[in-house]
């Protein structure tokens, strides 16, 4: 019985509520019955008295007794007159034998092997006694008594069936949620019906269900991972080992620094690709994590994101800088998590470099407006066709001619970051440096400009 209390629910509710209308109805007839009795001690004291009273005033003692102690009342009371000198004029019953009192009143009095229960009072010379076996009162006290419990004793075990009724039909839901997850498949991640869930279960379902579609985020990430590296790994390592056999093959020391350079050139595209993969990878699974947001500063972003663009941006004599629109702006603050955002930044800064001329530009644009806030990258560039500006954001998508650099991951990225932060990713034409403007906004969810986002 522990262990099923334990274990269920069900079994540890009608445990405790079936013991308790127990315990209650236990108590309730305790109760009852001693009350009964008290008051049939009561009730017989009173026909006690009121019998006496009627023989002082004078009727016949045995029409008295005779109409009290005959019938359907029959509570066998004994009725015995003494005068003052102690002579016994009238009895009811020879075989009770009274004794005489001198007490008046209600009095316990021991006679023929028994006790009774004897009420006496003095009228006229007279003292008239009227008196009752105690046993006989007690067990006609008792047949009263339980009656009186009896439609306890009816209730209780047909309370018992209500109360196991309710509960098993309350406990419905919940054993009908246990028989669905029990009846599914492993890799089967739908949400289970909320429907006709009590309060205190809905809860625990609803997160159970945002587990289900945290792991199904899981899977269909690991799954994307998975046949992206089989796609587009497969053509970079063929490559590869083309410029090995090329290299192996060259005759002479000019055409080996050839293949070495195409080789090491090949190595660092491989390199990129999958450094571009494991970072998607990795913002993918944070996003099925379900990390926690937080206040992100974006011009602290913007700073770190261009001491990691640095480097490359000097090798090819590219101005990098940041403009705000409003310099009384000390902060420019978003919900969402800071690693994202600046490998989100850190993309577009790579993208421009990469697509700038030699002694070209790049500005990152921070503004706080009154609809949100709006981080933008313009370049120097050559910019983009209207008709491919869709198109990039997708995966493995690269622009221009098949040879051109890069994996076509980059604004990927981007993208599923921002959608992340429920924020907007447009391309377009920039207006202050003539090549490819990247327009990223939050729109203010909370009334409130300095808030532009969440996750």
């Amino acid at each position: 019985m522990t262990g099923a209390m334990t274990g269920s629910l069900r079994a540890r509710l009608l445990w405790f509520l079936l013991a308790a209308i127990v315990l209650a109805a236990g108590v309730q007839a305790l109760v009852a019955y001693r009350t009964v009795l008290n008051e049939a001690d009561e009730i017989f004291d009173y026909h006690m008295q009121q019998m006496a009273l009627s023989l002082r005033a004078g009727l016949p003692p045995s029409a008295a007794v005779g109409g009290i102690g005959t019938g359907e009342q029959n509570f066998e009371f004994v009725v015995q007159v003494w005068t003052t000198e102690g002579v016994r004029i009238f009895e009811s019953a020879e075989e009770a034998a009274l004794p005489q009192l001198a007490v008046l009143g209600f009095a316990d009095v021991r006679a023929r092997g028994t006790t009774y229960r004897v009420f006496s009072v003095q009228t006229h010379g007279l003292v008239i006694q009227v008196a009752q076996d105690l046993r006989v009162r007690k067990r006609m006290a008792g047949a009263l008594a339980l009656r009186t419990i009896g439609p306890i004793a009816l209730m209780a075990p047909l309370l018992m069936l209500v109360v196991w009724w309710v509960v098993s039909r309350s406990l419905a839901p919940v054993a009908r949620v246990r028989r669905q997850v029990a009846a599914r498949e492993a890799n089967e991640l739908s949400p289970v019906s909320e429907e006709g869930l009590p309060e205190e279960v809905r809860p625990l379902v609803h997160e159970l269900n945002l587990l289900f579609d945290r792991v199904r985020h899981a899977f269909d990430a690991q799954k994307h991972f998975v046949a992206d590296a089989a796609h587009e790994l497969r053509s970079p390592l063929t490559a590869l080992k083309l410029q090995v056999q090329s290299l192996q093959r060259a005759p002479d020391e000019a055409t080996r620094d050839i293949a070495i350079g195409r080789l090491a050139a090949g190595i660092d595209r491989a390199t990129r690709l999958v450094e571009q993969m494991l970072a998607l990878a990795r913002h993918e699974a944070s996003m099925a994590a379900g990390a926690k947001p937080e206040q992100v500063d974006l011009n602290e972003v913007a700073r770190l994101a261009v001491s990691d663009a640095i480097a490359n941006a000097q090798a090819r004599r590219i101005d990098i800088g940041v403009a705000h629109a409003d310099a009384n702006v000390a902060a420019v603050v978003v919900q969402g998590q800071p690693e994202a955002l600046r490998m989100m930044l850190r993309n577009l800064l790579d993208n421009a470099v990469k697509y700038t001329p030699e002694g070209g530009r790049v500005d990152i644009g921070i503004a706080q407006r009154d609809a949100g806030v709006e981080l933008s990258v313009d370049d120097s560039g050559p910019g983009l066709p209207e008709s491919e500006r869709g198109r990039v954001l997708d995966r493995f998508y690269r622009s221009g001619e098949p040879q051109a650099p890069g994996s076509g991951l980059g604004l990927a990225i981007v993208k599923s970051i921002a959608d992340l932060h429920y924020a907007t990713v447009s391309l377009g034409a920039s207006p202050s440096l003539g090549g490819l403007r990247v327009l990223i906004r939050w729109e203010d969810r909370t009334g409130k400009t300095d808030t532009a986002g969440k996750t």
